[in-house]
This record gives structure tokens, sequence and C-alpha cells, in this order.
């Protein structure tokens, strides 16, 4: 499904930041309204949520939008309760937090944000591998690999005796279990001994201090740091193949290519603040996506979330 929406992408223009844009529902309202938004989840999609507030807040100075970051699963923990307006996903709402909405009476609409690819990352003193396997990634993150191996030469015997440091998302991330469902072949099955961390910035802080050092994250956060990193292209069995926002959106980056998300509770968008800033990040996204490093969506895609939203907003 992810490649079918990635193949969906066409190349988008960028606009100039706006509160409002003609096309979009109409926001209704006071002209001025204040009040707190709270976003929580996905650290991949927070760059995104991030960007839109700060730019909201320069419109609407009187709604505050603290945005945090406590990863997919740690978001969706406080959105399937109420605790939240707004969780930003790198996965789509599994099957159980659904069922956990509905228990505690939680409505919500899906979004699509923007494409993300995953980076693969190892230090720039690398000089060994310039492109892995999708097989030797599983090898080396499967559950089974603890212990097994440890050095790069255990992955390829024409690869240094260096140790091998691994470094990526904690348990809560969608992007860990992205990574272990595209990579290991099951959701959450991995080696327990890397360096984990909901914080994507300590991650790339851990492998550019590392010359043995091996890491995966949203490719985002590789485009802010690329000096202090080195890109590995990763082979699916085909080809080597680089993640950028040209492969991303032709689908050829694969495994390790994913829509984006934002999940709005339809209680919260009883609230005008609301409104205003889901209406807002949906006039902007396109373009804001794309200035912190990922794949804008594709105009169809920008239709369909208006329709989503108008619908909800109607039978509100």
């Amino acid at each position: 499904m992810v490649l079918a929406c990635l193949l969906l992408i066409a190349g988008c223009s960028k606009s100039a930041i706006t509160p409002s844009e003609s096309g979009s529902p109409s926001v209704e309202g006071t002209a001025s309204p204040s009040g707190s938004i709270r976003i929580d989840g996905s650290s991949t999609v927070f760059p995104i949520s991030m960007a839109v507030a700060e730019e909201f807040g320069s419109a609407f100075p009187k709604i505050k939008v603290p945005v945090k970051q406590s990863g997919t699963g740690g978001g969706m923990k406080q959105f399937t309760v109420g605790e939240v307006d707004i969780c930003d996903a790198s996965r789509e709402i599994k099957e159980s937090e659904v069922e956990a909405c509905k228990a505690n009476g939680v409505e919500y609409i899906e979004l699509t944000v923007a494409f993300d690819g995953m980076a693969v990352v190892a230090n720039p003193e690398n000089d060994w591998c310039d492109c892995i396997t999708v097989e030797q990634l599983k090898n080396i993150w499967r559950p089974e690999s603890d212990g097994q191996i440890t050095k790069w030469s255990d992955v390829n015997p024409d690869w240094p005796d260096e140790e091998l440091k691994l470094y990526g998302p904690g348990t809560d991330s969608g992007t860990f279990e992205y990574f272990t469902e595209a990579v290991v072949g099951e959701a959450r099955a991995s080696r327990p001994d890397y360096t984990a961390s909901e914080n994507d910035n300590a991650l790339v802080r851990g492998v550019a201090a590392d010359k043995g050092a091996l890491g995966y994250f949203g490719y985002a956060y590789f485009a802010e740091n690329k000096d202090q990193l080195k890109l590995l292209s990763v082979n699916d069995g085909k080809d080597c193949v680089a993640p950028s926002e040209e492969t991303v959106r032709d689908g050829t980056y694969t495994p390790l290519s994913r829509p984006l998300f934002i999940y709005v509770s339809k209680e919260s968008l009883t609230r005008p603040e609301v409104v205003k800033f889901i209406k807002f990040y949906l006039d902007n996204v396109e373009q804001l996506s794309s200035e912190v490093g990922y794949v804008p969506i594709t105009e169809a895609v920008a239709k369909e979330n208006n329709k989503l939203l108008e619908e909800a907003l109607n039978k509100s």
C-alpha cells in the first residue's frame, strides 16, 4: 500500500505561508481565538508539526501549540484516551489502538501529511560500506543476531573487524515498528543490544561520534545533519538505491519508504482553535514538509485531506 501511495506523488509547487487559502474549508469561529492544542507522537513527524506550529503561532499568537515527541506508540497511548488533540504518527493506527479509541469514545480522522524515506547511516570514517542489502540489515537487526553479529566483518568478511555499534529508535517509535516489519519481517522483532532513543537527534550524535556505528531514522534527520553522517544506499535485491525526494516519490527506494500521518480527534474539532490549526496545517504542509526534508503530498492527497476534514466538520 505504501508503494501505491508513493506512486501517486507528482511534483508540488511551493506557495507562500498563509493562514487560509481559497478552496479550503472555511474557518469558523472568532477572528482571534485563544486556547491550547495538545500534540504528541512520532519523532519523525515532529519536525513537520513543529514547523507548522511555529508558523501558526506567528499568525495566531493567542493559541498555544506545544508539540511533543514521545514516539508514535507513546502518542497513541494518550490519543486513545483523549489526552491529546492530535497524534503525529509514522505508521497507520494499529487495530489494538482502533479498539482502544472505540472503547473510550474517541473518534478521529486520519490525514496524510508527507512521505518519508528511512535513512540507513554510518559514520563518515566508514570507508568500506557504501551500500547494504536488505538481507544484511535483517541479519544484523533480527533478534537472533544478539551476541552473534558484533563486528562489521561478521556481516561481510571483506569488511574490517571494526566493532559494530547500532543506533535506532526506541520501541515506542513508529519508525522502529516500520523498520522491523520491512526489514526483519515482523513488527517489533529486533535485537535488544543497541543504543535506542525516541529523540532522533540523539541518534545522529551517536552515529557521528562512533566510527563503527550503523543506525537508522527518518531521512529528514540525515538531510539536516549530512555533514556529520554517511548515507548508505539500500539494495532490495535489484539495485543499490539511496533515499532522496525522487526515489521516495517514484517508489524505487524500497522497502524503506512510507506515508506520514496526523490523527485528529473529532471531539477536538468542536473547538475553533483546533479547526483553525488543522486548516492552517493542511494549507501549508506541502511547503513546510518540503522545507524540513520530507516529500510533499500530491494534489490528490491534499484534496482527500480537505474532504475528510470537511466531512468531519459537517457532522460535528
